[in-house]
């Protein structure tokens, strides 16, 4: 088959490989579209990843072609794929929080992953698809239930007042699924103009974006840099909740009057990771899935470029140099 193998820092090829064999517990997946995340970019380019050579890729879904157990129901099955494998065995595992897991396995990063033309995923981390939710959607999943595993750190009531700072994919995502539960008062924060697009088709108007003067109960930071930080503290009301949702850029400083409000408006910080998933419904990822069936949500708006699997390395370069305005970079088949 043929797939995008990372060999080093840099050095990724478009190039034949032996297909995955399966072992028990496992299926082979056609992968039929996949999402290049944020955090492949610097995985690709500058830092490497844990194993190499890896097919990198973790948000991606397909269809089941070959099972290991000739009596597994799975096969010819459309799904979606949970990319983390946890150990089992771990504290966090034990009460079947495997976003949590600290010995885990992880599908393009630490194990081959979806820029290929098929992969090798274990039977628990499919999710079966309704037949009205495509293939690009089911690769939206993982950061779809990313923003959802931030959103549910609290229980938001509708008419609370929120902010999203940075409308990266997963600010974005995040004030999607806001919306669609019902919360009006949704304010944003962005800095590019296609951002701002994006936010007016999810209903946000002028009088809720860039705006300076926002009482929060809720703030979701999701940038991870110290500046929009230091700005979701000053934004949250009295008693408000920050969710550090962003990834940090660099090392975080807290200015000491900053830090006061924190301690005089007695906030809530909560952070977040991952995703919840448990193989059943309840989690994050079936959370999700119900939305997309009910029509409740279109992540596929979200979707800049689509690339075949020979030339999504186009996309990857694209979200590196920064040379396009993007959201959502994808490979199909």
């Amino acid at each position: 088959m043929k797939a995008q193998i990372l060999h080093g820092i840099g050095d990724i090829r478009y190039e034949e490989t032996d297909k995955p064999r399966i072992e028990k517990g496992w299926v082979l997946v056609k992968v039929k579209a996949a999402g290049v995340c944020g955090s492949d970019i610097p995985r690709i380019y500058k830092t490497g990843a844990h194993v190499h050579p890896i097919v990198t890729g973790h948000e991606f879904s397909g269809e089941v072609i070959e099972t290991a157990d000739d009596n597994s129901s799975w096969r010819g099955k459309r799904v979606g794929i949970f990319p983390l494998i946890p150990c089992g065995e771990c504290i966090s595992c034990k009460k079947k929080m495997y976003e949590m897991c600290s010995n885990y396995n992880y599908l393009g990063s630490r194990c081959n992953g979806g820029f290929a033309e098929c992969a090798a995923v274990p039977e628990w981390n499919l999710i079966e698809l309704t037949d009205n939710v495509s293939y690009k959607q089911a690769a939206m999943m993982e950061p779809m239930a990313v923003a959802v595993h931030a959103m549910r750190r609290f229980h938001i009531e509708k008419d609370s007042s929120v902010c999203v700072i940075g409308l990266g994919t997963i600010g974005l995502l995040l004030t999607m699924f806001l919306k669609a539960e019902g919360i009006q008062n949704v304010y944003v924060e962005g800095n590019k103009d296609m951002q701002k697009h994006f936010a007016q088709k999810l209903g946000v108007d002028e009088e809720h974006y860039n705006v300076d003067n926002v009482v929060a109960d809720y703030v979701f930071e999701c940038v991870g840099k110290n500046e929009t930080i230091n700005r979701a503290i000053e934004l949250a009301a009295p008693a408000g909740n920050i969710v550090l949702v962003g990834n940090p850029y660099s090392e975080m400083n807290i200015p000491k009057d900053t830090y006061w409000k924190i301690l005089r408006k007695q906030l809530k910080l909560s952070g977040t990771w991952n995703s919840s998933y448990v193989g059943e419904s309840g989690d994050d990822w079936h959370y999700v899935l119900n939305m997309l069936a009910d029509g409740r949500i279109n992540p596929e708006q979200f979707i800049t470029h689509v690339y075949p699997l020979d030339a999504i390395q186009k996309g990857m370069e694209i979200m590196r140099d920064k040379s396009e305005d993007y959201v959502k970079v994808m490979c199909i088949s």
